[in-house]
């Protein structure tokens, strides 16, 4: 959860200044108060080299003094915004530059440890913050069976012995500045112990400490499996300050107002920061905003719920499936992957290159994230033209991109509907079905389940070879981080009923082969449904899978 924050200076780069005189005006959307919202949540900080350090409260009275001493050291949207801006700037200018770099840390507080340090801790209205992951992860599909690797008992950190109260984020550009800021926060930590060597000044201790980086070239972007990660995010409506114009998320598709690049659906900020109004999933458009979020305290306006998933992964056997499938029916292995997923590695869309991967096409972010599944733009219409072709943050206007068009696919023939990007985001998919209490999948409704993301690797790239003996065993996977406003709704949502679940879309689908998890079966099998082209003709298989590939290995609300 947030930490309310003191007012402080605005950074020199002020944002009421730098306000983008491109963007139409929004006088209906919300200023937020960036000063007060943590700068991971909005901004994102989009760094190289992080490192989470995870804390259990030992003495209350001389944590409050500690976590004071922290305040002033939390990046703020504010500055994060502002650092984003100025960077984009000397990056138009100069190409890929070091010239400006920042260190930041934001921090996140469990149900257990807000209600050792507030009275009111039980007005928070979802369930699953209060109750916890680990109390939870059997209903997200984590494994049974108590020697199981992905069973909470055996989780390096967030199990049922070894949850966290407080977990800091830590983010640089370099690593050397990371690591000097981590062992400044662990002097703090314990600057004085006792004989059993517990900290006596700050009232917590570490325990675990997690370093997480950005993959090195050629895989920098790319997750262990080697797929382009993070492409979909959802644009935030909104203001930085009064002036009618500083949004946000910059408007930059032409041809749709109610999106920041294309593809990219404008939400109201109440989906990922209490206090603001968020979608209304009864509405006819996304355009319609919803009632104001609220997390039950009133202190808690402005924060967010923080999701974290530590997911290790295992790379040998996902590419060894991806070989061995392939092979079995006959088709390319990077294009039975790209099923699986619904990008291939270089993150184009399978809905634009349905045949072969398009580095062209994955590197123009005005075209990798432009489609929609059943073709059609719902909340599409001519905006009132853009004075300039492009503002001085250097983000223009997306031209019109001349890769073919995303077709209607309505049968999943193309992007099959167990794909890990039709499962966890099915955009304009509809069903007719839904969760007791819930409103029917369509464009609308589908982005009251949005997230924004925030993972980042961890573990050294895998290095093949053909030797058993230097097999390559390392731990690494994805640290996934996601902010919202009802995990319920949001996160265990998308998980419970769009990617472990069989039916969804169509019965018989499948669950998502990179994500989905089914701790229903005694031996985990999941099922998997694609379509391919055999002699002019489509053909569908329906393939076993057998283990997990990604499996749960930490985390926490």
């Amino acid at each position: 959860m947030m930490i309310k924050k003191p007012a402080r200076e605005a950074p020199a780069s002020s944002l009421e200044c730098q306000a983008n005189a491109s963007h139409p005006a929004v006088h209906n959307e919300p200023v937020l108060a960036v000063k007060n919202i943590q700068g991971n949540i909005i901004g994102g900080f989009n760094k190289d080299f992080q490192t989470l350090l995870f804390l259990k409260i030992v003495n209350v009275s001389n944590f409050k003094t500690w976590l004071s001493s922290l305040v002033p050291f939390i990046a703020t949207a504010e500055e994060v915004l502002a650092f984003n801006r100025l960077f984009k700037e000397i990056r138009k200018r100069r190409g890929e530059s070091r010239a400006v770099q920042a260190t930041w840390i934001n921090v996140a507080l469990s149900f257990n440890a807000l209600k050792r340090l507030k009275d009111d801790a039980d007005d928070f209205n979802d369930e699953a913050f209060k109750q916890g992951l680990a109390a939870r992860s059997h209903e997200l599909g984590d494994p049974l069976e108590a020697n199981a690797e992905g069973n909470k008992h055996n989780w390096v950190v967030g199990g049922p012995n070894n949850e966290a109260d407080v977990v800091l984020i830590i983010a640089s550009d370099d690593r050397n500045d990371l690591f000097a800021e981590v062992a400044r926060i662990e002097q703090s930590i314990y600057a004085a112990r006792t004989a059993e060597g517990l900290p006596t000044h700050s009232g917590v201790q570490i325990i675990y400490k997690q370093h997480g980086a950005v993959l090195p070239p050629p895989l920098k972007g790319h997750e262990h499996f080697g797929f382009l990660d993070g492409i979909s995010q959802p644009g935030l409506r909104g203001r930085i300050s009064n002036a009618p114009n500083d949004v946000l998320t910059a408007r930059q598709n032409p041809e749709n107002p109610n999106q920041g690049k294309p593809g990219q659906n404008l939400l109201w900020p109440g989906e990922f920061v209490f206090g603001y109004q968020g979608q209304d999933p009864e509405a006819d458009t996304i355009t319609t905003p919803g009632a104001v979020s609220d997390a039950g305290p009133e202190w808690a306006k402005d924060g967010a719920f923080l999701v974290f998933r530590r997911l290790r992964q295992d790379v040998p056997g996902f590419q060894a499936f991806l070989d061995h499938t392939a092979e079995h029916f006959g088709i390319d292995s990077n294009l039975f992957g790209a099923k699986c997923v619904g990008r291939w590695p270089s993150g184009a869309p399978i809905m634009r290159a349905p045949k072969a991967d398009n580095k062209e096409l994955a590197d123009n972010d005005c075209a990798n994230n432009k489609f929609e599944f059943r073709g059609e733009e719902g909340d599409a219409k001519k905006p009132e033209p853009h004075k300039h072709s492009e503002n001085e943050h250097g983000e223009g206007l997306c031209k019109k991109d001349n890769f073919p068009e995303a077709k209607p696919d309505l049968e999943g023939l193309v992007c099959p509907f167990a794909g890990h990007i039709r499962k966890a985001y099915p955009r304009d998919d509809e069903f007719d079905s839904a969760p007791e209490g819930e409103s029917p999948l369509n464009n609308v409704s589908t982005q009251t389940h949005r997230l924004l993301r925030r993972g980042i690797p961890f573990g050294e790239p895998y290095r093949p070879s053909d030797d058993p003996e230097f097999a390559d065993s390392g731990d690494r996977g994805l640290l996934f981080l996601a902010y919202q406003t009802s995990i319920v709704d949001q996160f265990e949502f998308v998980t419970k009923f769009w990617v472990n679940n069989p039916d969804f879309k169509e019965p018989g689908s499948g669950f998502d082969p990179i994500l989905g998890q089914n701790n229903q079966d005694e031996n985990r099998e999941r099922i998997f449904k694609f379509t391919v082209e055999k002699d002019g003709k489509p053909e569908t298989h329906e393939v076993t899978l057998r283990q997990d590939w990604v499996i749960p290995t930490g985390g926490g609300y």
